[in-house]
C-alpha cells in the first residue's frame, strides 16, 4: 500500500492553527510573515531572529539575524554577513526570498548538550482506531557552527535522556518534560484533525532554551524516520515503524 497521511507544507498556516488555541500559544515563539514592517518590529523586540521559509523542509534556507553593537549579523550555513542598518539587511533577504514566502520567528536559545545546540523531535502517529499516540521522543544535537540542528544539515541524533543529562538537566525534570511533550504531541494531532482531514503521523520539532522551557519550533507533517537507525538501540526505529506499517510508512 501506499503512504497515505496528508502533508500541509505551510508553516504560516500551521502556526495559525496552533496560535487559535491558548494552551498552545504559550508554546509557540512569536512568528510573522517576512515583511519590512514585521522585520523591524521582530528586531525591535528580540536579540535573535529566525528567517525561514514558508515552506521549507530539511533545515535548508534558515538565515539567524543577530543584533551586534554596530548593527546586525546574519548567518546561512556557516556564512555570515554583517549589516549596519535594518534597511540593508531587508534588502538582502528580500533578494534572497525572491517570490518565495519567508517567515520570521523569535531566535530561541537552544539548551547545549555537552556544547552542542540540540532540539526534540515528539513523533506522533494514529492506531488503527485512530488515537493518536506519542510513539518515540529522540534529539537532533546539531554541529554548533551550522544554524539548524537538522540530521541532513550535519547533525547526529541522540536519545532524549542522554542528550537532557549531557545539559544537566536532572532526571526528575526530563521524566517530567517527557510527558509533557508526549501530551503535547498527542493535543497538536486533535488539534490538527480539526483543521484538515487524513493526518496518520506528525513530527513535532521542540527546542528546550537553557531554563528548560519548550517551544514548538514546527511540526512536520512528512517527518524523517530514517536517522532514527542511526541509534545502536534500533527499537524506537521499530516502533515508529510498526505504527507506520497501517499507512504505508515503510522505512
Amino acid at each position: 500500500m501506499s503512504y497515505k497521511s496528508s502533508t500541509i507544507k505551510s508553516k504560516w498556516k500551521k502556526t495559525k492553527w496552533l496560535n487559535e488555541d491558548a494552551y498552545f500559544r504559550q508554546y509557540v515563539p512569536h512568528t510573522l510573515p517576512f515583511s519590512k514592517n514585521n522585520l523591524n518590529t521582530m528586531l525591535a523586540s528580540y536579540s535573535t531572529v529566525f528567517f525561514k521559509p514558508t515552506d521549507g523542509s530539511g533545515g535548508r534556507n534558515i538565515v539567524r539575524i543577530r543584533k551586534t553593537d554596530g548593527g546586525y549579523t546574519s548567518q546561512l550555513n556557516t556564512t555570515k554577513t554583517s549589516y549596519s542598518s535594518s534597511s540593508q539587511l531587508y534588502r538582502d533577504l528580500n533578494r534572497f526570498a525572491g517570490s518565495r514566502p519567508y517567515l520570521l520567528q523569535k531566535g530561541i536559545r537552544l539548551a547545549k548538550s555537552n556544547g552542542k545546540p540540540f532540539d526534540i523531535r515528539v513523533m506522533v502517529q494514529k492506531t488503527r482506531e485512530g488515537a493518536w499516540v506519542s510513539t518515540a521522543l529522540f534529539t537532533k544535537v546539531g554541529n554548533p557552527n551550522k544554524v539548524a540542528t537538522n540530521y541532513n544539515q550535519g547533525g547526529s541524533i541522540g536519545t532524549f535522556k542522554n542528550t537532557m543529562s549531557g545539559a544537566n538537566f536532572g532526571s526528575a525534570f526530563t521524566q517530567q518534560l517527557e510527558s509533557e511533550l508526549k501530551r503535547l504531541g498527542v493535543a497538536v494531532g486533535r488539534n490538527f484533525d480539526r483543521h484538515y482531514k487524513g493526518f496518520k503521523e506528525l513530527g513535532l520539532d521542540v527546542a528546550v532554551d537553557s531554563k528548560g522551557r519548550p517551544w514548538i519550533l514546527e511540526v512536520n507533517t512528512r517527518p524523517q524516520v530514517y536517522p532514527l537507525k542511526t541509534l545502536k538501540d534500533k527499537s524506537l526505529y521499530h516502533k515508529v515503524l510498526s505504527y507506520g506499517r497501517q499507512y504505508g510508512r515503510t522505512k
